[in-house]
């Protein structure tokens, strides 16, 4: 029975090392990823007056609410809002749409279009500003850390923050953040913790929290006319 048991223990070993061994392969495929965006482009009223003028452009990224594939949604709040309005604006203004109703902001390319329209018209590439409100808030900070040699200025309205990669931010580009102390979708904490990540490397950011406010908050801050005129005093800094 001994010499039955240590066959079958040969024959299984045997069969084992039989098999093929775990190969590490290297190799590469190139992929292609495509996103359809639909935007609104604005052009301040000066803009054809003055033909050798170059102009500063503000890319304003939406939340989550305005996804999907109806390009009117995005005129619902922020900049695009204010312009139905009849507010008028001293820069062009860039608001793409999200197609993707449950995803995020593919921001690669958001810089592919800004990129095409900034070539395409009369822009001071010294003066590319960045705003978004929540899920568009949350891809402003993705875009400050990804490109942080494009924007002169970023204001950002209750968005996620990516804390884990605040000093790969430009450390000479000013941020504004803006959130409602009572946001129950994104909590305060998120600004409240980059916000003071920032500040303790040295970075030159403005908090305002707006006390009873919820997640909201884009409504007083798009309003806050202050916002344009800091905006329009930036200049990219090297």
């Amino acid at each position: 029975m001994k010499y039955i048991f240590y066959f079958i223990l040969v024959v299984i070993f045997q069969s084992c090392a039989s098999q093929v061994k775990p190969v590490l392969v290297d190799s590469e495929m190139e992929t292609n990823v495509k996103e359809n965006l639909a935007y609104y482009l604005y052009y301040p009223e000066d803009y054809l007056e003055e033909p050798d003028k170059k102009f500063p452009i503000l890319l304003f990224l939406h939340g989550g609410g305005e996804s999907g594939d109806s390009l009117i949604t995005v005129k619902r709040n922020g900049p695009p809002k204010l312009i139905v309005q009849g507010k008028k604006f001293p820069f062009l203004i860039l608001a793409p749409q999200n197609p993707n109703a449950k995803k995020w902001w593919n921001t690669r390319a958001v810089k592919q279009l800004l990129d095409s329209i900034v070539g395409a018209n009369r822009v001071d590439e010294n003066r590319i500003y960045l705003t978004g409100l929540s899920r568009g808030g949350g891809a402003a900070w993705e875009m400050a850390v990804q490109y942080p040699e494009t924007f002169a200025a970023m204001a950002v309205v209750c968005g996620m923050t990516p804390l884990p990669y605040a000093s790969w931010i430009n450390k000479q580009m000013p941020i504004w953040v803006f959130h409602g102390e009572k946001d129950k979708s994104i909590p305060i904490e998120e600004s409240e913790t980059m916000v003071a990540k920032l500040q303790e490397m040295g970075y030159e950011v403005i908090f305002t929290k707006y006390p009873n406010v919820g997640h909201s908050a884009w409504v007083k801050a798009y309003e806050t006319e202050a916002l344009y005129d800091w905006f329009m005093n930036q200049e990219l800094k090297e």
